[in-house]
């Protein structure tokens, strides 16, 4: 990812904004990966003149929403299968169905934050598929979530400038708390989902 960085700069600014907009794409489909750097760094880009933040910021949120949509489709199309077929023996049926009831009522308010839940996106967004909540309603909350948290990157580097990577050090302790949460979350609602039949059994 460091030799992919450093060769932004060395592109035409079409292809830098090209490569961003991979870059944040397939960072909802093969998870975990730097995008969120990738994107600071064309901030720092912006600073040296070399790309503007118009187009750094607009080809970032793209690839993301496109990405978010991709996962999104995935789990509506596939997600019931994949889980009842118990292709991942480690998620408890109950619990999938706790968190889809949950994300029925809450789903919407996710995919608003769901930018700024690094490490757990494409998690949400296949849940989020599996729930069938409205597309376009979906993909406009999504497309705003990624608004506002690239325009904080693409802000940081260019305020940064030269220094654009001191930046990653707060992205990644961010990016393990925030996980740590989710994990201790989705772990809750697996023993709730365990527990519960044993209650009604009594």
């Amino acid at each position: 990812m460091e030799s992919f960085i450093a060769s932004l700069q060395t592109l035409d600014p079409a292809l830098v904004y090209l490569s961003l907009f991979a870059v944040a794409l397939i960072e909802n489909l093969f998870p975990p990966s730097p995008s969120d750097m990738a994107i600071v760094f064309g901030g720092a880009l912006v600073g040296l003149g070399h790309v503007s933040f118009a187009g750094v910021l607009l080809s970032s949120t793209a690839g993301s929403t496109v990405g978010f949509l991709a996962m999104y489709m995935i789990g509506k199309w596939f997600g019931r299968h994949i889980l009842e077929q118990r292709k991942l023996r480690f998620i408890p049926l109950d619990a999938v169905r706790k968190v889809e009831e949950w994300f029925r009522k809450y789903g919407y308010w996710v995919v608003v934050g769901n930018r700024f839940l690094t490490g757990t996106r494409a998690v949400v967004s296949f849940f989020v598929g599996m729930s069938e909540l409205n597309p376009a309603k979906t993909v406009a909350l999504s497309a705003l979530s990624a608004l506002v948290w690239n325009t904080l990157l693409v802000s940081a580097g260019y305020g940064l400038g030269n220094n654009w990577e001191r930046i990653g050090f707060y992205i990644s302790a961010y990016s393990q708390v925030v996980t740590g949460i989710v994990i201790v979350a989705v772990i809750a609602l697996a023993i709730r989902a365990f527990m519960k039949p044993k209650r009604n059994a009594k």
